[in-house]
């Protein structure tokens, strides 16, 4: 990063370290370098410019990880490790998030761009969040006694229970959307129900995540119970999922991305679990509390620059209130100030890269093409940085690839509808999609008789975006499968294991 560059930023001093330095990946409780001695730029998309260096992690530096993992899975402390010790440091994982809340916010602002007082807010409590709550499950999951009725063997007693053991070393691939969150969602499981994990992070926003193994040493994780590994998705990813020595795969991403994943692990038949994409719709009745439901709507899709996988991007609403409620949600999106993530000021960072900035404007000349109207919004902003204008577009259908695909930016397609019926029902679930939904309204019966319909693995009512550590999440159709959080997630990392002895 030029010395110009730099000064812009009101760095803390832990955050400043990371500037102009080369990082390196956690492996075995080490901090090595990449075994090609290879490096990667990361960049802030803010300005374009480079923070650091990073260890171009490739099949070489996997197979150590992995073969860490495993170590630390059959032997050393973690195996032998009392559960209520092994939820007590999991705790300590949470409270040194805690402890560093603005260091983590910082960081995560400068790598990934989001305002760093919605960092502050959401990312990095949650992810302490995650930890407190999953350490609570390490003494809390335990198998059951079966009584046996075996017709073929009269006057034979037999007692029967089931053991949950973990499933092993699992691979774990995250996003870049919410670094550090991702991370958090997917160690605090697997480490309550006693894997070992190689988690891959995203190339764009590593930061965050090396900073996390960091808090984990601190905390006294053994080493080799979480390394983490820097490089590309199909270099350090794919040999992750082909790797032999990993007995599940768990993935936040894309639905394409996902599509090769689960071919990957076919060829062993490796557990899969995958969070993916989605094109929520968000319903707006005649009947809803505007002055809620509008900046509700706004926020449903402009959260986290809309780069989140249960956006609110289809917006349908009724039509003798739709140009009230399409009006408002445009005046709201004009006033949100786009800016760098460590301005105090900003309410929308950039687009956390090139890449996705010219994926996002595509997708607007598409819409522009065929017939759609921006109210508001639908471009890029000129100058440094990847920024893309809070956008709101009407004359849309479906059909459109602004309304179909998914777009992983600020940008809604608002369409009416004539009433709550059987053609709304289907018009919303008229998608390759099913993660998420909204519904504003003040009719608790409709609000309940349509979130039954919904084909999503999440619906909000009068709300949207709220999350908790004890809510499972996750997705129908090509969403995804299984569940992230919750007690539900704990089924992804462990085996039943069934035992039966004579008396």
């Amino acid at each position: 990063m030029s010395a110009a560059a730099e000064q812009m930023l009101p760095l803390s001093k832990p955050v400043g370290r990371f500037i102009g330095e080369r990082k390196k990946m956690l492996i075995a409780g080490k901090w090595v370098p990449a075994e090609s001695g290879k490096t990667f730029p990361v960049y802030n998309p803010a300005t374009g410019e480079e923070i650091c260096q990073v260890a171009e992690g490739d099949k070489a530096d996997v197979d150590k990880a992995v073969k860490a993992a495993r170590k630390a899975f059959e032997s050393g402390p973690w195996p032998t490790m009392s559960l209520s010790k092994r939820g007590r440091l999991m705790h300590r994982i949470g409270d040194l998030i805690l402890e560093h809340l603005d260091e983590l916010a910082e960081l995560e602002s400068l790598d990934n761009g989001k305002p760093i007082s919605v960092a502050r807010a959401a990312d990095v409590p949650l992810s302490a969040d995650i930890f407190h709550y999953m350490s609570g499950w390490c003494t809390k999951r335990h198998g059951v006694t079966i009584p046996l009725n075996v017709l073929y063997t009269p006057g034979v007693e037999y007692h029967s229970y089931t053991r949950l053991e973990p499933v092993g070393v699992v691979g774990q691939i995250i996003p870049w959307n919410f670094p550090l969150l991702m991370a958090a969602w997917k160690l605090g499981p697997a480490l309550a129900c006693g894997c070992t994990v190689v988690l891959k992070v995203a190339e764009e926003t590593p930061l965050s995540a090396l900073r996390l193994g960091e808090i984990m040493q601190e905390a006294g994780l053994p080493d080799g119970v979480v390394n983490i590994i820097t490089g590309f998705g199909e270099t350090a990813g794919a040999a992750l999922v082909g790797h032999p020595g990993v007995d599940k795969i768990a993935f936040t991403g894309s639905t394409e991305v996902g599509r090769l994943i689960v071919k990957a692990a076919a060829n062993d038949l490796k557990k899969v679990s995958l969070e993916l994409g989605g094109k929520s719709p968000n319903i707006v009745l005649a009947d809803a509390d505007l002055d809620i439901a509008i900046p509700g709507a706004a926020s449903a899709i402009f959260f986290n620059h809309g780069q989140c996988c249960c956006a609110g991007s289809r917006l349908y609403v009724e039509q003798q209130v739709f140009d009230k409620v399409v009006e408002g949600v445009s005046e709201q999106a004009r006033k949100i100030k786009l800016g760098p993530g460590l301005d105090p000021k900003t309410e929308m960072g950039p687009m956390v890269s090139e890449i996705q900035q010219q994926r996002v404007c595509g997708y607007l000349d598409s819409g522009f093409k065929d017939g759609a109207k921006a109210l508001t919004g639908g471009k890029k902003r000129d100058g440094r940085g990847y920024f893309v204008e809070p956008t709101v577009l009407v004359n849309t259908r479906a059909g459109m690839k602004v309304v179909d695909e998914e777009i992983f930016g600020p940008v809604v397609t608002a369409m009416p509808f004539k009433s709550p019926d059987d053609e709304l029902i289907n018009q919303a679930n008229n998608s390759i999609y099913g993660l998420a939904a909204g519904i504003w309204t003040r009719d608790v019966s409709k609000a309940h008789s349509i979130a039954a319909r919904l084909k999503a693995g999440t619906v909000w009512i009068n709300c949207f975006n709220i999350f908790d550590a004890a809510l499972p999440f996750g997705g129908y159709k090509q969403s995804g499968w299984g569940r992230e959080m919750g007690e539900a997630v704990l089924e992804h990392y462990t085996e039943t294991k069934a035992v039966t002895i004579r008396l």
